[in-house]
C-alpha cells in the first residue's frame, strides 16, 4: 500500500473465530474481496490458538473480527481485546446479552425498537409454583397480563431454540414446536399438547400472523441492511429448498421504518454485522429475535457490498488519512456466475382464456363457498332441572336473567356431566302411562348427551349450547338477608353438525391446487415463486363458522403447497371477518317476504303470468325454477321422508339396545379436542361394521331424520313447511354420498323429488324475482362488495404508481430510483444516539388493524439482488370464504345490478349467455366460487379506461348428483365419498372488455362506501425501489458511533 509514493504497512485484520465459522463460504468470499483491495493482511487465529494458547501470544492485529459460537471462549477474547485494543467490528461485551432473551427484549425496548407484546415467567427451579402465573384452557396470565391462544413460548436461554406455539381450542388446540432445521423440517405439530412447559423460565408473547412469511435482516454497519424472506416455520414446518438443496429465500425491500429499526438494532447491541428476525403484521414490523454475527448466503452482490462497507469502516478506524473512495472498478476479478432460477419441485402454472401479449395479471379476487359438510342440526328443549339451571348461573356470572353460551371444552364437559346424570338409563315403555311430554324431554336430553359424546372430543367451532332463562322466582338469600331471583326454567338450544367432512377438506385442498396451477398465468414457477418473493400479496378471510374456517385453511394448504395439520395453517393465514362474511339479519324482512310468496307459488300450484315475459329470458319470471307440479311433489316428499325415517329408527333402536346390553352408559370416554378438525380419510372400519360414516351414530342420524319428518309437515294443521325442503335435500345428498352402504330403501327416489323442489326453493329464498334478488343480495353482501371495490382500487393505484415510476426512469436516466428516501433517512440518522432517545414505538396492535386493505403496507422484492425476470410484477390475491347465502347474494348483484333505478339504461355486466347459464344453474354447491381477475394492458395509456379490465368467472362447485352414473371420474370419486368440482364458466362474451371503471360504476350503488370502513392509516410507504449504490455506501463516515473509542481502546 502506498501514499505519495511511500510504501506503508498493510492493516492487519485478525479473524478470531472458531474454524468452522471462519471456513464458511460467505466469510471466505468477503475476506477474499477485502484482500483484493491490497490494503489488508488477513490473519486467521485458529481453534488451537483461541482455545489453548495464552492471549499474550495471540497474533497482534489492528482490526478484529470476533464473535461467539458454540464452544467459543468469549471471556478470553474480551481479555485479548482489552490487552491489544484492536478495532472491533462487533463489540464483545455486548455479545453476552444475546444469550438471554430477557436481556435482548429489554435492550430492544430501551432503544424504542418495537417487539411483540410479552411477559416473563422466571423460575428458580423446575415446576416452581408462581403466584403471578395462571394457566387456563385458552390463555395464560402473567402478572395480570393475559395472553390468549395462539401465543408463543420461548425459553429465556437464547441458545435454546425449542420454541412452542399453543393454539386455541376454537381452532382445534394443540402445540407446534419450532426448532433448528433438521433435514427438511423446522417445526412439528403436537395435537395432544395443551399445557405450557413448567421446567424452566420462559417468555410468553403474542402470536403475530405474518401471512406465512418471515423476514431475516442482515446489517453491515448502521447504514446497510439486506433483508430476505423465507417461508415461515409456523405454517407447516416443511423447509422449501431449491434443486441444490439450499433453503429458498428471496431478497426483499425494507420500508423506511424498517431501515431505521435495522440501524437501531445494530447500534443497540453494538454489533456492526448482525442478523435479526422481523415480523410484519398488520402494517407494522416487530423484532422478535437478535442473532448477532450473521452473513447472507449465496449472494455475490451482497458479498461485494459487505466488503466495501467493512473496508471503509476499517480504514476510517485505523487509517483515516487514506481515501476510502470505492474505485470505479472493483479490484477482484470474480466472474460472477449467473444464479439459476430456483426450480421448485412442487410447482405449476396455467392460463384460463386468452390474453393480449401486453396484459399482466394484477389481482385475483375469489369468493368461495365452504366444502362438503355434515347436515346442520339444532335441538331445542325447555329445562327445569336444577343442575342445568345452576350450570347456566355458573357461566353467566350468577345473573338469573342473562343468557349463557357454552362453547369451550370445559363448559361442554360440565354440561355433559350434568346430562349424563339426568338421562334415564332405560327408556320408558311406550305402552306405559308416562306422559308424552316427559318421554319427549328424556329423548331430547338423550340426544344432547349423544351429541356431546360424539366423536370423543369437543370443539367450540362445531358445537355450541345456549341457555336462555324463561321464568324466575324470588327466594330468600342463603344468608337470610333479603331476597334474590333464581331461574326456574330455561330454554336450551344445542347447535351442532355442519362439520367439514373428509370429502370437504379434500375438495378445498384440491381447489387450492387448481387455483395455484391455473389462475396465475406468466412465470414458469407460477404462484409459489410469486408468493415467496413478496410479489404476491395474499390475504384470506373467513366467516366465523368452523366449516368455513377449515375450508379456507385446507384451500391455503393446496394453494401454497403446504403440508401437515390444518390448525397452524388456519391460525397463521386465515383472518376471521364475521361482519363481512356472516349473517342475514340485514335482509331478514325481505327474505321473509320472498319465502311467503314462494310458499304461495308452490302450495297453490299457481305461477306468475309467463306471457308478460319474453320467452328468451325465463329468469325474469316470479319463482323461476319452481317445478310446475310442485304442489303434487310435496305429499310424495313427506311420504318418502317417513319411509327413510322409519328405517333409521329401527337401526337406532338396535344400536341403543346394544349399548344398554354392554353398559356403555357407564363408560366415560377420554376427550381429545385435536380430533375436532375432522378425519382426513374415510373411516373404513365403521363402514365395514355397517355404521354411519364419520362420528354420527344411528341415534343422532335418527334424530336428524325424525326432526325433518316432523318439521316438514304438520299433520294437525295439514300444513307444509317449504323452508324444510333444502334441509331434506341436504340430508338426502349427505346420506347418498356418505352412507350409501346402509342401503336405505327409497332414499334415491326421495333425493330426486327433494332435488326438483330444492332447485326451485333455494334460489328463490334470496328473492322471488330479479329486482328482489338484487335488493336482498345488496343488503347481505354490502360490506363484501365494498371490500372488493377497495381491493380493486388499491390494485389500480399501485399499478399506476409503478407505471409512472418506470416512465420517469425511462424518460430521465438520472431520475433517482430511491426518491427522497436515502437522503431523508441519512439526515434523520445523523447524530441520533448522541442525544436523547426518541419516543418508543408502541407494541400494542390496533384491534381493527386488519379490517381494511386501505391501510396496507406495500412490501416489495429487492430487484438488485433477486434473480427474477419481472421484479416489478406484483399480484394481489384476496380470498373470501363464506356460506351459500353470500355466494347467492353476490351473484345476484353481479347479474342484476343494471336493474337498479340509478343505472337505468346501462347494459348488464353479465352477458345474456351468462344469464342463461346461471338460470340453468339451480345450485351453487359446495366449493362453488366467483372469481374476478384484474388485468392491466401496459401498452394502453394510463388515462385510458381500457388499461384495466375485469374478467369474471364462476363455478357451480361440486354440482353433480350422487346418483350420476355416466361420469367415470364422478363414479371413481364417489367411492371416496366425494364429488368433483365443476370448472370455471365465463360470465362475459369472449373478446368483450369490462373495464374496471364500468365495474366500479355498476357496483357502487350496492357497496359499503370506503369511508364507512375503519379509517385508513398512512402506509409505511412504497415510494419505488429503495436501492443502495456505491455512492450510498460511501456515506458511512461518522455514522458508526463506536469510532469515538478508537484512540482510547481501539474500538
Amino acid at each position: 500500500m502506498e501514499d505519495d509514493g511511500v510504501p506503508r504497512t498493510k492493516i492487519t485484520l485478525g479473524v478470531c473465530v472458531m474454524e468452522k465459522k471462519a471456513n464458511l463460504g460467505p466469510m471466505l468470499q468477503i475476506l477474499e474481496r477485502l484482500q483484493a483491495f491490497g490494503e489488508f493482511e488477513v490473519v486467521h487465529f485458529g481453534d488451537k490458538v483461541i482455545l489453548e494458547d495464552p492471549i499474550e501470544s495471540w497474533p497482534i492485529c489492528d482490526c478484529l473480527i470476533a464473535f461467539y459460537s458454540t464452544g467459543y471462549p468469549l471471556k478470553r477474547a474480551e481479555d485479548y481485546s482489552a490487552l491489544r485494543k484492536p478495532f472491533l467490528i462487533n463489540e464483545l461485551e455486548q455479545q453476552h446479552l444475546l444469550h438471554d432473551r430477557r436481556k435482548v427484549y429489554e435492550r430492544l425496548e430501551m432503544y424504542g425498537i418495537p417487539v411483540p407484546r410479552y411477559a416473563l415467567v422466571n423460575r428458580e427451579y423446575p415446576n416452581q409454583e408462581l403466584d403471578y402465573f395462571a394457566e387456563e384452557e385458552d390463555f395464560v396470565e402473567v402478572h395480570g397480563n393475559r395472553f390468549w391462544k395462539p401465543f408463543v413460548e420461548k425459553p429465556i436461554d437464547g441458545d435454546d431454540h425449542s420454541i412452542m406455539i399453543y393454539y386455541p381450542s376454537s381452532a382445534g388446540g394443540g402445540m407446534k414446536e419450532l426448532f433448528r432445521k433438521v433435514g427438511n423440517r423446522s417445526s412439528e405439530f403436537h395435537p395432544e399438547v395443551r399445557r405450557v412447559r413448567r421446567e424452566g423460565s420462559y417468555i410468553y408473547e403474542e402470536f403475530m400472523p405474518t401471512g406465512g412469511t418471515d423476514v431475516k435482516v442482515y446489517t453491515v454497519g448502521p447504514e446497510y441492511a439486506h433483508a430476505e424472506a423465507r417461508k415461515s416455520p409456523v405454517v407447516d414446518g416443511v423447509v422449501m429448498r431449491n434443486l441444490d438443496g439450499k433453503e429458498v429465500r428471496y431478497p426483499v425491500l425494507l420500508t423506511p421504518t424498517e431501515k431505521e429499526m435495522a440501524r437501531e438494532v445494530c447500534c443497540a447491541f453494538r454489533q456492526a454485522v448482525c442478523g435479526f428476525d422481523l415480523l410484519r403484521c398488520g402494517g407494522r414490523s416487530y423484532v422478535c429475535d437478535v442473532n448477532g454475527w450473521s452473513f447472507v448466503k449465496n449472494s455475490y452482490k451482497y458479498y461485494d457490498d459487505t466488503a466495501c462497507v467493512l473496508r471503509k469502516m476499517f480504514l476510517d478506524a485505523k487509517a483515516p488519512h487514506l481515501s476510502s473512495t470505492i474505485p470505479p472498478t472493483l479490484p477482484w476479478k470474480v466472474n460472477e456466475p449467473v444464479q439459476q432460477s430456483e426450480g421448485l419441485t412442487r410447482q405449476g402454472s396455467g392460463i384460463i382464456g386468452t390474453f393480449g401479449q401486453s396484459e399482466e395479471l394484477r389481482c385475483v379476487i375469489a369468493v368461495i363457498r365452504h366444502g362438503d359438510r355434515t347436515p346442520k342440526q339444532k335441538v331445542k328443549l325447555k329445562v327445569t332441572e336444577e343442575k342445568l339451571l345452576n350450570l347456566m348461573l355458573k357461566y353467566n356470572g350468577g345473573r338469573p336473567r342473562t343468557e349463557t353460551k357454552l362453547k369451550s371444552a370445559i363448559q361442554l364437559q360440565d354440561l355433559l356431566d350434568a346430562t349424563r346424570i339426568l338421562v334415564p338409563r332405560t327408556r320408558p315403555d311406550r305402552e306405559s302411562d308416562s306422559e308424552a311430554d316427559d318421554i319427549e324431554h328424556a329423548e331430547k336430553l338423550r340426544q344432547v348427551k349423544a351429541v356431546l359424546e360424539e366423536g370423543g372430543h369437543f370443539s367450540g367451532i362445531y358445537r355450541k349450547v345456549q341457555l336462555k332463562p324463561l321464568k324466575w322466582v324470588k327466594v330468600v338469600k342463603n344468608n337470610g338477608e333479603g331476597e334474590e331471583e333464581r331461574p326456574t326454567e330455561a330454554l336450551m338450544v344445542l347447535k351442532y353438525g355442519g362439520v367439514l367432512t373428509h370429502a370437504g377438506r379434500k375438495q378445498a385442498e384440491e381447489l387450492g391446487r387448481y387455483f395455484r396451477n391455473n389462475m396465475y398465468p406468466g412465470e414458469g414457477t407460477g404462484l409459489l415463486r410469486l408468493h415467496s418473493t413478496y410479489r404476491h400479496d395474499l390475504k384470506i378471510y373467513s366467516s366465523d363458522e368452523g366449516r368455513v374456517q377449515m375450508s379456507a385453511a385446507a384451500f391455503a394448504k393446496g394453494l401454497l403447497d403446504l403440508e401437515g395439520p390444518l390448525t397452524p395453517i388456519l391460525v397463521s393465514l386465515v383472518s376471521k371477518d364475521s361482519s363481512m362474511l356472516d349473517g342475514l339479519e340485514n335482509a331478514s324482512i325481505e327474505m321473509d317476504e320472498a319465502k311467503a310468496r314462494l310458499n304461495e307459488i308452490i302450495t297453490s300450484a299457481t305461477k306468475a303470468d309467463h306471457n308478460s315475459v319474453l320467452p328468451e329470458k325465463p329468469w325474469m319470471v316470479d319463482g323461476a325454477g319452481v317445478p310446475p307440479n310442485a304442489s303434487e311433489l310435496l305429499p310424495k316428499l313427506v311420504e318418502l321422508t317417513k319411509m327413510v325415517t322409519e328405517q333409521v329408527r329401527l337401526l337406532a333402536k338396535d344400536e341403543d339396545e346394544e349399548l344398554a346390553d354392554t353398559s356403555s352408559y357407564n363408560v366415560y370416554l377420554p376427550y381429545d379436542q385435536a380430533k375436532a378438525l375432522g378425519k382426513t380419510n374415510i373411516d373404513v372400519d365403521r363402514i365395514a361394521a355397517g355404521l354411519p360414516c364419520g362420528s354420527e351414530g344411528f341415534l343422532l342420524m335418527f334424530a336428524r331424520w325424525r326432526k325433518l319428518e316432523r318439521d316438514l309437515y304438520n299433520e294437525r294443521k295439514e300444513r307444509f313447511d317449504i323452508t324444510q325442503i333444502p334441509d331434506v335435500y341436504d340430508s338426502c345428498k349427505y346420506d347418498l354420498l356418505h352412507n350409501a352402504h346402509l342401503n336405505l330403501k327409497g332414499l334415491d327416489e326421495l333425493f330426486k323429488v327433494a332435488q326438483l323442489l330444492a332447485d326451485g326453493v333455494i334460489p328463490n329464498e334470496y328473492g322471488i324475482n330479479p329486482r328482489q334478488k338484487l335488493k336482498i343480495g345488496s343488503k347481505i353482501a354490502r360490506r363484501l362488495l365494498g371490500k372488493i371495490l377497495i381491493d380493486l382500487r388499491n390494485t389500480r393505484e399501485e399499478a399506476v404508481n409503478v407505471a409512472e415510476l418506470k416512465n420517469n426512469q425511462d424518460n430521465d436516466p438520472t431520475f433517482p430510483i430511491t426518491g427522497k428516501d436515502d437522503t431523508d433517512h441519512h439526515s434523520k440518522c445523523n447524530g441520533k444516539f448522541e442525544g436523547a432517545r426518541r419516543a418508543s414505538f408502541t407494541s400494542d396492535m390496533s384491534l381493527d388493524q386488519d379490517e381494511d386493505d386501505d391501510k396496507e403496507t406495500k412490501y416489495r422484492l429487492d430487484p438488485k439482488y433477486a434473480n427474477v425476470r419481472t421484479p416489478d410484477r406484483h399480484v394481489r390475491t384476496r380470498l373470501y370464504f363464506t356460506s351459500e347465502s353470500h355466494i347467492h347474494s353476490l351473484m345476484n348483484v353481479l347479474r342484476y345490478c343494471n336493474l337498479d333505478e340509478s343505472l337505468q339504461g346501462e347494459p348488464g355486466i353479465v352477458c345474456d349467455n351468462g344469464l342463461e347459464r346461471l338460470c340453468r344453474t339451480k345450485e351453487l354447491d359446495y366449493m362453488s366460487y366467483i372469481v374476478l381477475r384484474l388485468f392491466e394492458d401496459t401498452e394502453v395509456a394510463l388515462e385510458d379506461p381500457k388499461r384495466f379490465r375485469i374478467e369474471m368467472t364462476f363455478s357451480r362447485g361440486a354440482d353433480l348428483s350422487p346418483l350420476e352414473s355416466n361420469d367415470s371420474e364422478a363414479a371413481s370419486l364417489h367411492q371416496e365419498h366425494t364429488l368433483p368440482i365443476m370448472g370455471p364458466e365465463r360470465l362475459q362474451e369472449v373478446g368483450s372488455c369490462l373495464t374496471l371503471e364500468m365495474m366500479e360504476k355498476m357496483f357502487r350503488p350496492f357497496a359499503m362506501p370506503a369511508e364507512d370502513f375503519p379509517p385508513p392509516s398512512i402506509p409505511q410507504g412504497f415510494s419505488g425501489y429503495f436501492s443502495k449504490s456505491a455512492a450510498v455506501l460511501e456515506r458511512l463516515v461518522n455514522l458508526w458511533p463506536f469510532h469515538k473509542y478508537g484512540n482510547a481502546n481501539g474500538r
